[in-house]
């Protein structure tokens, strides 16, 4: 049976203190309770009272995704302005300093705490999260196997998070360095089945690693509670239109993998080892590196990869009606990721202040 395919986009955003331009901790209070009463659940905490987390609805396709999604934006950024604070979406923030920041009052968030100590308390990072709909849990883990190879492109796309304690970091993508120091994070390894992945989950609930499936953190999951496969190695991009191209993409593979398999083909599969090559030079270069073509055994421009692939999901993009929405990568391509244009300004100023005030700017673009 064909999957549904339907979409659900998770983005962390950060609350900024239009003065100081540094986080503040706010939301644990007024501005959540305001929030949830508004917009009901599409609304949570996260650990750090600093970060805000919104989802969509489940939504049939990528048209009513995006619609909720620029929904959600309007309406925090909104929200944020009478708090006086300013909303802003970006993977690290550039100079904040995760020593001062306050862990919401939550038995689940102090657990974490309790059990990663430091790692946890420094894990001041926001992230962008793409649920699609898969709803037999044997297809999930096939298309999870074969979507662990585009991961890297995809989060090349989505960096974001270049500066880290008002450092420039040299990375594209310093959220995911910070995150790795989380225990079973980054790509995983490939599953034959979804009972092995239901052994492994067992054996780490009876051995105490885990009290459930939602502390595997990896880069994409079978999510434990919905019938989803969870896409989670973004950095949150600038622009809710970057968001919602990147959440097209991700569908669209999905479908496209699902067709493979159900005509007996399939994405050849690569070693973890093999892939987290990939997983590095986007992490470190974003769209500006090489990635390895493992097909070809050669290095290949990351943006010319990233046009191939886009020829490879051509046809699923129709199926899904997506056309529209996905050729904004092009446009991305063109003007560089979040990373490469918070960059630009901090060469153009020499001010990181400058550069949070440009992020706020662009995270209320074409809302």
């Amino acid at each position: 049976m064909r999957p549904s395919f339907t979409l659900g986009i998770e983005e962390e955003y950060q609350t900024i203190d239009p003065e100081t331009r540094d986080l503040r901790s706010h939301i644990a209070t007024e501005m959540l309770a305001k929030g949830k009463l508004r917009l009901e659940e599409r609304v949570k905490a996260e650990m750090h009272q600093s970060v805000i987390e919104v989802g969509t609805r489940i939504c049939q396709n990528i048209q009513e995704a995006k619609e909720d999604l620029f929904d959600l934006r309007r309406n925090m950024v909104r929200l944020a302005e009478e708090h006086h604070l300013v909303l802003v979406a970006g993977a690290t923030h550039p100079f904040a300093d995760w020593r001062v920041q306050e862990i919401y009052p939550d038995p689940r968030y102090a657990q974490v705490v309790e059990d990663l100590q430091l790692v946890a308390r420094a894990n001041l990072i926001f992230g962008l999260h793409v649920h699609v709909g898969i709803e037999d849990r044997e297809a999930a883990i096939r298309i999870m196997n074969s979507l662990r190879y585009f991961l890297p492109h995809i989060l090349a796309l989505s960096t974001n998070s270049p500066f880290w304690l008002g450092m420039e970091t040299g990375y594209k993508s310093y959220r995911a360095k910070v995150f790795e120091n989380f225990p079973r994070t980054n790509l995983p390894d490939s599953f034959s089945s979804y009972s092995e992945f239901e052994n492994y989950v067992a054996l780490l609930i009876k051995t105490n690693c885990i009290d459930n499936a939602k502390k595997i953190w990896w880069d994409v999951r079978p999510h434990p509670f919905f019938n989803t496969v969870e896409v989670r190695i973004c950095d949150i991009p600038l622009t809710a239109q970057e968001t919602i191209a990147i959440a097209a993409l991700i569908q669209a593979t999905a479908c496209k993998l699902w067709h493979l398999h159900s005509c007996n083909q399939d994405f050849r599969q690569y070693s973890r080892a093999l892939l987290m090559e990939n997983k590095f030079r986007a992490v470190r270069y974003g769209l500006d590196g090489k990635m390895i073509d493992f097909g070809k055994q050669q290095e290949v421009p990351a943006r010319d990869l990233i046009l191939e692939y886009l020829d490879f999901v051509k046809d699923t993009v129709e199926e899904l009606g997506s056309q529209k929405e996905i050729a904004y990568i092009h446009t991305m391509l063109e003007q560089g990721s979040g990373a490469d244009r918070q960059l630009k300004v901090f060469r153009e100023t020499n001010d990181l202040k400058a550069v949070v005030d440009y992020m706020a700017s662009e995270t209320k673009a074409g809302l």
